[in-house]
């Protein structure tokens, strides 16, 4: 991940996550350093590969030059951390009974907010004629997330048949259990996001992290309101 305590624009909440997203981090560099040190090569390679996932942000920023708030690191990680580390490494999902719900509730809503997102860079976009209403948008986020969910749940049910891991818990009660979760977060995103555009209300972290996205990328966000009809 990109340093970005170093950037004068950056308050004290701002920093705080940043520290936060790094600690985390270090833990599971941690604990690839311990699986080496216990050659425990193929835990190793899972908890490598877990590592890299918490710089999606990074890459983003890297690769495509968009500015993303520093909240998109900081639930990043903090998801990959308690969903995979946590959850599928240290079997929280086992220990826990809770632990799938919130872990999935939570998924639907970030990947609603990341279906609402891109669908709303899409629409504010000149070269594209077509001009989306904020109730297709929501739909779209809800629909979004819904398809990840369930395209997530495929790979679960690969990884146990492959490997004979217990990923979805060897139960359809389980797995539609997790969809369902998936459709709570996402339709809590969704009418959120619905209301943001329609109404001009405001909800405080959903509000500051789309603001934080319009006007530091201006080449994504030709207008400047949010409204919309």
């Amino acid at each position: 991940m990109k340093l970005l305590l170093g950037e004068k624009r950056l308050d004290r909440a701002e920093r705080i996550q940043l520290y936060l997203s790094y600690i985390l981090q270090l833990i599971i560099f941690g604990a690839v350093l311990i699986s080496l040190y216990m050659q425990e090569w193929f835990n190793a390679a899972i908890v490598f590969c877990i590592l890299i996932l918490t710089f999606i942000p990074a890459i983003v920023r890297r690769n495509y030059k968009v500015y993303l708030p520093v909240e998109f690191d900081f639930i990043t990680v903090t998801f990959i951390f308690l969903a995979i580390f946590l959850g599928e490494i240290h079997g929280y999902y086992t220990t826990f009974w809770w632990w799938d719900v919130v872990l999935h509730t939570g998924s639907g809503f970030l990947l609603g907010l990341a279906g609402f997102v891109l669908v709303y860079i899409l629409n504010r976009e000149k070269q594209i004629s077509v001009k989306m209403k904020a109730g297709f948008i929501a739909f779209f986020a809800l629909c979004f997330a819904l398809a990840v969910g369930a395209f997530w749940e495929i790979i679960e049910f690969t990884v146990d048949q492959l490997f004979g891991l217990y990923a979805q818990k060897g139960s359809l009660v389980d797995t539609m259990w997790d969809l369902v979760v998936d459709l709570l977060g996402a339709l809590i995103i969704s009418l959120i996001g619905y209301f943001y555009l329609k109404k001009g209300h405001n909800f405080f972290l959903f509000d500051r992290m789309l603001r934080k996205l319009i006007e530091n990328n201006p080449q994504l966000f030709k207008k400047g309101k949010l409204r919309m009809k």
